[in-house]
């Protein structure tokens, strides 16, 4: 069963919530990042892309970079940017997107229910980017990136959280500037501390990693490596744990360089063996399970999958595997989608217009736009001890840095 504990989380202080707020370190490259901190001092990405107050020509893996995030950390305590609570205490984390909501609970999950699979996994993880969070986790001795967790509602869990937030005034309220809402209340009460702990310890028998499979498997990684010197923090790590029902998955699509030496003609000659092909007049998004759009030489088709191109078990059924074994893999001999330098992927959130982009500036030869995973599959996948490809989940909205840290 899933083990949660409160914690004494650094927050900043009420006023400074919206400017403290970034988006994810794993969102934005270092340009982008230098250009979002532009005349914000407090702005958290100092602390979790720190290289934005180095030379432009810094290793973004150099120790150096993790000494700065160090001293930046410092800085915005001495400064009182931040401050650390002084008891443990639950969160509970409300986004609004576009009229939509989903609330979560934000925690310290046990490390020993990830090494255990009591958090469940979807995703392999690529050792470059976990020693990246490993050498950042161990310098400032903080969690600053959170982990975003599903589980199966329960509906007593639903009540607990409902009620406190129709009681209890938020700590923060504000919209950023993409227009997503963020609300963050604090539970302060043992009583309803108690409640929610028992409550994920007696009905919730797994949680599972929707993002951040990178952050939860540095985070064991740091508590082994600390050893003695860890402190009872690093037993947990930052999460968000929200209930299944209220989670979106977006569409998570591909971008290829180029045909593996075929023509137009071809490539599409090619792919009617495994699929029924046909040129659409717009931009094609899927509508239903086993259907793909194809943006190429400036045009659109619709692919739709025939029954005998795919199994029907767990992993073979993905729309994500059907694309990767019957198009990427077969046809352009692009094997290991996470190492390959011949593709690129783009969330859904980008729309289908960043696809036309990035194809017609020449940049990349041909697009695919995939309907999205469910949570149903996720779930499934998870439990059966399989992982999906590469970059199979895209979800939003995403939490922001810095309004929550757990520290180590």
């Amino acid at each position: 069963m899933a083990s949660i504990t409160p914690f004494r989380a650094l927050r900043p202080a009420p006023q400074l919530a919206a400017q403290v707020a970034s988006r994810p370190y794993d969102v934005l490259n270092s340009q982008e990042a230098r250009q979002e901190a532009a005349g914000n001092p407090s702005s958290f990405l100092h602390i979790t892309k720190s290289e934005i107050d180095l030379p432009t020509d810094i290793d973004t893996h150099s120790q150096q970079v993790y000494d700065k995030a160090k001293e930046n950390l410092q800085e915005f305590i001495n400064k009182g940017i931040l401050l650390q609570e002084d008891k443990p205490r639950y969160y509970i984390y409300r986004l609004v997107m576009n009229g939509r909501s989903q609330t979560g609970l934000v925690c310290g999950s046990s490390v020993d229910d990830y090494e255990k699979d009591v958090i469940k996994k979807h995703e392999f993880t690529r050792p470059d980017k976990e020693a990246d969070r490993i050498h950042h986790m161990k310098t400032i001795r903080a969690q600053t990136g959170n982990v975003f967790l599903a589980y199966k509602n329960v509906a007593q869990i639903d009540e607990l959280i409902e009620g406190w937030k129709n009681a209890h005034p938020p700590l923060y309220d504000f919209t950023a500037e993409d227009g997503i809402q963020h609300t963050i209340w604090a539970v302060d009460d043992e009583a309803a501390i108690g409640s929610l702990t028992r409550s994920f310890a007696e009905k919730v028998p797994f949680t599972y990693i929707a993002d951040g499979h990178h952050r939860a498997a540095s985070a064991a990684k740091v508590r082994k490596e600390l050893g003695d010197s860890a402190g009872r923090g690093a037993d947990h790590f930052l999460t968000t744990l929200f209930p299944s029902a209220e989670l979106r998955i977006l569409d998570y699509n591909r971008l290829v360089k180029d045909l593996n030496g075929a023509s137009k003609e071809e490539f599409i000659d090619s792919l009617q063996k495994d699929f029924l092909v046909g040129k659409v007049d717009k931009a094609f998004s899927p509508a239903r399970l086993h259907e793909f759009g194809m943006y190429l030489d400036g045009d659109w088709y619709q692919l739709v999958a025939k029954e005998s191109s795919y199994s029907d078990d767990p992993i073979g059924v993905l729309d994500v595997t059907i694309l990767q074994r019957n198009v990427l893999d077969k046809l352009l001999a692009i094997k290991d989608p996470r190492t390959d330098k011949r593709i690129d992927f783009v969330g859904g959130i980008r729309g289908l217009a960043e696809l036309e982009k990035r194809v017609d500036s020449g940049e990349m030869k041909a697009a695919f736009s995939l309907y999205p995973v469910s949570i149903e599959q996720l779930f499934a996948i998870a439990d059966s001890g399989n992982v999906m490809p590469p970059k199979s989940t895209w979800f939003e909205p995403k939490l922001r840095d810095g309004l929550l840290t757990h520290l180590i």
